[in-house]
């Protein structure tokens, strides 16, 4: 496994840096190991709806899962408010970081995380493949 740390700073698109990372470091199977920092504004999309929701205050992120490759990312994020309400949901570009976002990502060197179309549930959907060592 290959380990990466990268800081984001004000104004940066968490989910679209995140995405060029992965493209400049040929990440083929990448996940989050550590996520804290704090947005400006947030887009999120919340389970079972078709649109994301646009929030525009301050507020820290809590967590960041999910997977990035050159080939797409799939995050979920938590964040709280000033008053520690929590909210997350699927991330979406649109998300500002307001003074920084320090993130931990792990690769994998063993897989390939490719993403299709899948008529069961209608989404880009993961697929895993096994990398062939010559």
């Amino acid at each position: 496994m290959k380990l990466f740390a990268i800081r984001l700073k004000p104004n940066e698109d968490l989910r679209q840096s995140l995405k060029q990372f992965a493209i400049q470091q040929d990440i083929k199977a990448g996940f989050i190991l550590s996520a804290i920092g704090s947005l400006k504004q947030a887009k999120i999309r919340f389970a079972n709806q078709d649109n994301s929701t646009v929030f525009n205050d301050k507020f820290e992120i809590l967590t960041l899962n999910g997977t990035i490759a050159t080939t797409g990312v799939h995050l979920h994020i938590a964040i709280a408010d000033k008053q520690g309400k929590t909210i997350g949901g699927h991330l979406d570009n649109g998300c500002l970081i307001y003074t920084t976002a320090e993130i931990v990502i792990g690769a994998s060197e063993e897989f390939t995380f490719k993403r299709s179309f899948d008529e069961q549930t209608g989404y880009l959907e993961l697929e895993i493949e096994m990398q062939s060592f010559n």
